[in-house]
């Protein structure tokens, strides 16, 4: 269960219905960051798409969301993976993605510490032993908050695009 408290000044508590409309600004926010950073892997999706995702979504999913002075300024989604067949070689372990999200305007004030925090809460109440934050190389400035929550290199990546 995703619960609700206080860290610095934001309160961190579970997206509600009405978070919907908050939710779907920072979904668009993150998108539109991330194309700048590489237009030709990254777009930005239909609003109507990402409003129905969240309405369909929110009271079923793993996401909590920080406040500040009443107004939501950033997500966190915890995204529960399946765990590995019997077939393969790796240890089974039940396994979450993380994606956070903060409004350019409130970084740096803890608030994604915060988040991250209350993700690894909210997974560990789910019977998850690790997160993943899957960070675009080139993100540097979520590399560098991700490392500095804690997290480090699993592995390497590589694709191989054609058309």
């Amino acid at each position: 269960m995703q619960d609700r408290h206080v860290e610095g000044d934001a309160l961190i508590r579970p997206a509600e219905r009405g978070d919907v409309p908050a939710l779907v600004r920072l979904r668009l926010a993150n998108a539109e960051r991330h194309v700048q950073l590489a237009p030709d892997l990254f777009r930005v999706p239909d609003v109507s798409v990402v409003r129905r995702h969240f309405e369909d979504v929110v009271g079923h999913a793993l996401i909590s969301v920080a406040e500040l002075d009443g107004e939501v300024v950033g997500m966190a989604e915890v995204v529960l993976l399946p765990e590995p067949p019997d077939h393969q070689i790796l240890v089974p372990r039940r396994a979450a993605d993380v994606h956070t999200v903060v409004l350019d305007e409130h970084r740096g004030r803890g608030v994604g510490a915060a988040l991250v925090a209350a993700a690894q809460r909210v997974a560990a109440s789910r019977g998850v032993s690790i997160i993943y934050a899957n960070i675009f190389a080139a993100n540097e400035d979520a590399v560098a908050f991700y490392s500095a929550a804690g997290f480090g290199p699993r592995g390497i990546l590589l694709s191989k695009p054609w058309s």
